[in-house]
């Protein structure tokens, strides 16, 4: 598979049915949030449960989800969308949903929504063709982070399995990922090597956790046959007890959700279409695998990456009332294979809008079942966990390699000098911009620089 090359422009085009979509989407999705049933970042959501119980105002909360969706706004998604050519949620969902926490009527937020649907419909491409006219041409030099991304992305199994089960399970993923990988590479070509490696190791992830889970309840079985009628009895008790207790909390925030699994659906509907329309990744590896067609690994991509968020999202939503704007995020993967089965693209976005609804749906009226099913499975809900923060600190390491990468693209060893200095300038300072949209944003401020030293002739760009 051949990935995206760093001598290669992406431009931010749409297609007229394109721009349409991703419009009507934002101003649904600005309606929704308005509304305070989701939200996309979520850190943000456990705010929203205050809002909505009236202990909050509007324009405080606002206030907060600015704060924590800003960096990735601007050090994330608008870079990622100018190098890849393809949207991503951080600039698709998170203004958005801060426009219709701001907003005071629904209108307002609807309009909104749709002005930052055209913003990025329109405003990307002209700032992608000022930006690559530019002397020292920082943006296809932001394609550098391609390449560590989608391989080190592979790894994230890896770390999660040792942080949980050990080194020695851990040395083992590693070396059954390094097999798949050659294997990959001698007999499917064709395919990105890593997407089968990563399904490897989260297999092999669900497996240690499941097992682990087994043998607990084999032994607290144990522990109880060897106990007295009282003590069972005790421990039934406590353990209704426990439900009911957690039934008692996250009851009435489970029941908001459901009275609106009708906009939710939707939602979901809408968000899978644009999965579908080809010009939408859902994360940063599968931003790039959209951007070379690779459909079916963007799609595997992020159907696995969803098991390490489902707990996350549903204990949020069931803590808060409010949902997450792309839902436990299977509608990715639902829209790309629309795209792969699907020939016609009024039917590929029909199918995927379909589906997607449908699964967005069944998401928020199982909500409360998911749940439970988490507290019976200790371990699995811990590796979602682990799943999470080692998707966390792989992307950081290869977001930071690719974006000193793309110094050295722009500006030689003075790129690299502007690049890290910004990040462990950023780092010093307490990290004002997120660490994993430092990166990105250090190779724009840098090439910015580079340009403006350019005009007084004191570099010049850097030659191939």
């Amino acid at each position: 598979m051949t990935l995206l090359a760093a001598t290669e422009t992406s431009s931010v085009s749409f297609e007229p049915w394109q721009g349409a979509l991703v419009i009507v989407l934002c101003a649904f999705a600005a309606l929704i949030a308005n509304a305070a049933l989701a939200v996309f970042n979520d850190g943000a959501r456990p705010f929203l449960l205050d809002y909505i119980q009236g202990r909050s105002t509007r324009l405080a909360t606002a206030t907060i989800v600015t704060g924590l969706s800003a960096g990735f706004i601007f050090g994330l998604g608008a870079p990622m969308a100018l190098s890849t050519g393809v949207l991503n949620p951080w600039l698709v969902f998170l203004p958005v949903e801060i426009i219709g926490l701001v907003a005071p009527w629904r209108w307002l937020a609807a309009t909104g929504g749709a002005a930052w649907g055209a913003v990025c419909v329109f405003g990307l491409n002209a700032a992608n063709s000022a930006a690559t006219s530019l002397p020292i041409d920082f943006v296809t030099a932001l394609q550098q982070i391609s390449t560590p991304i989608l391989w080190l992305f592979t790894l994230f199994p890896v770390l999660a399995i040792t942080r949980q089960f050990g080194r020695v399970k851990g040395l083992a993923t590693f070396g059954a990922e390094v097999a798949v990988v050659l294997l990959s590479m001698n007999v499917w070509p064709d395919l990105f090597p890593g997407s089968l490696a990563m399904a490897v190791g989260v297999v092999m992830l669900l497996g240690f956790a499941l097992t682990q889970d087994r043998s607990a309840r084999r032994a607290e079985q144990l522990v109880l046959a060897g106990s007295s009628a009282a003590e069972r009895a005790a421990h039934d008790e406590q353990r209704a007890a426990t439900a009911a207790a957690s039934d008692q909390l996250f009851g009435p925030n489970a029941d908001r959700l459901r009275k609106n699994v009708l906009p939710l659906g939707l939602l979901g509907g809408l968000v899978a279409a644009l999965a579908a329309s080809g010009i939408f990744g859902g994360g940063e590896a599968t931003s790039f695998l959209v951007a070379d067609g690779s459909y079916s690994e963007a799609a595997q991509v992020d159907f696995l990456r969803a098991f390490g968020f489902v707990p996350l999202i549903a204990t949020t939503a069931l803590a808060s009332g409010a949902y997450a704007m792309a839902g436990f995020t299977f509608v990715y993967p639902i829209g790309y294979l629309a795209h792969v089965f699907v020939d016609a693209w009024p039917l590929a976005i029909a199918v995927a809008f379909v589906l997607g609804a449908l699964v967005m749906s069944a998401e928020v009226l199982l909500l409360s079942a998911v749940g439970r099913w988490l507290q019976h499975w200790p371990s699995v809900r811990e590796s979602a966990d682990h799943i999470r923060h080692a998707i966390t600190e792989s992307l950081s390491l290869a977001i930071l390699v690719g974006s000193l990468m793309a110094g050295l693209a722009m500006g030689g060893g003075l790129g690299i000098a502007l690049v890290g200095g910004l990040y462990l300038l950023n780092e010093a300072m307490g990290r004002p911009v997120v660490r994993m949209a430092s990166g990105p944003a250090a190779v724009i401020v840098g090439g910015i620089v580079l340009n403006l030293l350019y005009l007084v002739d004191l570099v010049a760009p850097v030659s191939g």
